[in-house]
């Protein structure tokens, strides 16, 4: 996984979801997108990292927008 997260266009702060899928993987990783003091308020995204079983990027998708301090309420 390591080396997949290291070709992507963001830097990773967080795994929060890995899957297999049919064609391999779909991770779910949580970046900061822009960052604020303080921290609470940075805004962080989602993205969806789709990945065949070569671990080659297939596809690459920001899913959501968030406050650092926002819960899901779940």
């Amino acid at each position: 996984m390591a080396k997949v997260l290291g070709t992507l266009p963001v830097v990773p702060e967080r795994v929060s979801g890995v899957r297999s899928s049919d064609n391999g993987w779909s991770i779910l990783i949580d970046v900061v997108e822009l960052e604020r003091i303080p921290a609470t308020t940075s805004v962080m995204c989602t993205y969806r990292v789709d990945v065949d079983g070569e671990a080659q990027l297939t596809g690459f998708e920001r899913l959501r927008r968030f406050t650092r301090a926002t819960t899901d309420g779940r």
